[in-house]
């Protein structure tokens, strides 16, 4: 019995002091099997929503960002292009999204719109997303088909007075910016245009360039080719000064408009709960975007100044901007449905 006691403690001797390097063994496969589950960022493809129908401003932009941020991360950006509601429908897909850096939106002013503008969202603009920042800036401008018998904007206005009810301005849908800009325009000029919603201010413009519509608000990129080739007339800028894209287009101020200025803003967000260190990431490499040398030069050709911030600020310029738009929906007393 001693001998078969000294064979067990011989063994639980050996067995202990085995234990060390048993336990460490498992430390270093555990942290092997850590960083293999812990994937580099980005390891496949993303995902960029647009909440808006190709051919507008939103898509165009989109486009831009997604080939260079795509070459930046060595990982394809896909476009998906998600309109309806006013961008709501593409919006409430990306704050649905997983949150692990693998979708992101490009949104506009819409989004700040909505809350107020919708008695119902499916999604908070707020509590929703992980702003990354801002991408851009783009001035609008006001358009009418050429057959339209008003040359300049003051003929516009005592044409739509001669006509409350008879004329109508088109827009990419409820909740968008170009709708808010032609329900201004109507409070501050004291005319009745009827507010005609699409699933995108691209649609709206087709529908001017046949004469369907009498008035669009849309962003310079969109509209410049048409008023370059005639098929479109611009009316005046909606910005503090002319632009170089359509230099022979006065300011709604020098049109006689003053104090009237809508500006579309573009900016990316990720889904609530995306990693911050993610989201730093991806807002260090679309501040590289936006403001390398050959980009900033093809957003010159389409009327685009490069802005870029924190995901702090971007956060903050969202809550103003609800509120701002919040105003405005009340004393225009609108709501969508």
């Amino acid at each position: 019995m001693r001998l078969h006691g000294k064979s067990v403690t011989g063994r639980l001797r050996r067995v202990l002091l085995a234990l060390p390097l048993v336990i460490a063994l498992g430390v270093i496969c555990g942290d092997a099997l850590a960083q293999g589950a812990a994937e580099p960022y980005p390891a496949r493809p993303l995902r960029l929503i647009l909440p808006f129908p190709p051919g507008g401003g939103t898509d165009i932009l989109g486009r831009i960002i997604a080939e260079r941020l795509g070459a930046n991360l060595a990982q394809p950006v896909v476009v998906e292009n998600r309109g309806g509601a006013g961008g709501n429908v593409g919006a409430e897909a990306a704050a649905k999204a997983a949150p692990d850096g693998y979708t992101i939106v490009l949104v506009a002013p819409s989004l700040a719109i909505s809350p107020s503008l919708y008695a119902k969202l499916n999604y908070d603009p707020v509590k929703d997303f992980a702003p990354i920042t801002l991408v851009g800036s783009v001035p609008n401008v006001l358009i009418t088909h050429p057959a339209t018998p008003a040359r300049t904007l003051a003929d516009f206005i005592a044409l739509a007075r001669s006509k409350p009810g008879g004329m109508n301005f088109g827009s990419g849908g409820s909740g968008t910016s170009n709708h808010l800009a032609g329900e201004l325009f109507n409070i501050i000029t004291g005319v009745k245009l009827v507010h005609v919603p699409y699933k995108g201010v691209n649609l709206a413009m087709n529908d001017a360039l046949s004469g369907e519509v009498q008035l669009v608000v849309i962003g310079i990129p969109a509209a410049a080719p048409h008023i370059r080739a005639g098929r479109l007339r611009a009316l005046a800028l909606i910005a503090p000064q002319r632009s170089p894209a359509l230099p022979d287009v006065p300011t709604v101020a020098e049109a006689g408009l003053p104090n009237f200025e809508v500006t579309t803003w573009y900016g990316v967000l990720a889904p609530a709960g995306t990693p911050r260190p993610i989201v730093l990431r991806l807002n260090a490499e679309l501040r590289r975007v936006m403001h390398a040398a050959d980009i900033r030069e093809r957003l010159a050709n389409i009327a685009t100044d490069p802005v870029t911030n924190t995901p702090e600020e971007f956060a903050e310029y969202i809550r103003l901007e609800i509120a701002k738009w919040g105003k405005v929906v009340r004393e225009a007393g609108l709501r969508a449905d």
